[in-house]
């Protein structure tokens, strides 16, 4: 498939509301809806899974993405062309990361949102306290992905993450739809059922941008003070928080 440039696609760089939209589904429909399609696309290719998400939701649905590579975001535009790709920009991320997005943002027909956290790094120092990342990794988390997340969130009805079964064993659950009852929201989860190896085929077959950390020994990708390179053995999220005990930023819960 060739990948359609998306020069006319730019980054919403201030992490303002989306445009005003038709009015939200009642969030019981949109816990049915989830429930009846976890049920009825488990096990469904991820194609179709996202078919069922864009068709469903339509301008309301839109794709979350931590820029470690661009397979959801890729996979949905395939179905979605033009969907909003929402990325949280914590202000906190390797350059490699930035690097992923703008390339995303050049070459697949999506529509880039680049959302940041409402205090930069400096004026979280200044409020907090520097480094409360080292300090209190959930309340920095709090600060520049989860409430950025809520306010992105804000004008859809369902959103796409690109978690998987085999990443660690707090995912090892994870359906392929299911209601986000904290945001009132329909969650997707297409490629869920997928192995690394799934991902590395893909990315092969589409050439794929990815995040050039994981050549470098990282198996996960986050903010740059609280992520370390993976070991022989351990799990892809290992890496992640490593001297706390906490394995999960927030977004997904």
């Amino acid at each position: 498939m060739n990948l359609v440039s998306a020069a006319n696609l730019g980054l919403v760089g201030v992490g303002g509301p989306k445009p005003a939209e038709p009015a939200r589904r009642d969030p019981e429909e949109l816990r049915a809806l989830a429930e009846r399609a976890g049920r009825e696309l488990e096990g469904a290719p991820a194609l179709e899974i996202a078919r069922w998400a864009a068709e469903t939701f339509g301008d309301r649905f839109c794709v979350t993405s931590s820029m470690a590579d661009a397979v959801l975001a890729h996979l949905v535009s395939r179905v979605a062309p033009g969907v909003d790709v929402v990325f949280l920009d914590t202000g906190l991320h390797f350059p490699e990361t930035l690097k992923v997005r703008d390339e995303v943002a050049r070459r697949l027909p999506v529509n880039v949102r680049s959302i940041r956290p409402r205090l930069t790094v400096g004026q979280q120092d200044g409020e907090y306290g520097p480094r409360l990342f080292n300090r209190s990794p959930d309340d920095c988390c709090q600060l520049r992905k989860v409430e950025p997340l809520e306010r992105a969130l804000a004008g859809y009805d369902a959103w796409a993450a690109g978690l998987r079964r085999d990443e660690s064993p707090t995912r090892a659950n994870t359906p392929v739809v299911t209601f986000d009852a904290r945001r009132g929201k329909v969650k997707v989860n297409p490629i869920a059922a997928w192995s690394q190896a799934d991902v590395d085929s893909y990315i092969s077959r589409y050439d794929i941008p990815v995040n050039e950390l994981f050549s470098r020994g990282y198996g996960s990708i986050g903010c740059w003070p609280c992520t370390r390179r993976t070991k022989a053995g351990e799990d892809p999220r290992a890496g992640r928080w490593a001297m706390f005990e906490k394995t999960e930023c927030g977004l997904h819960v």
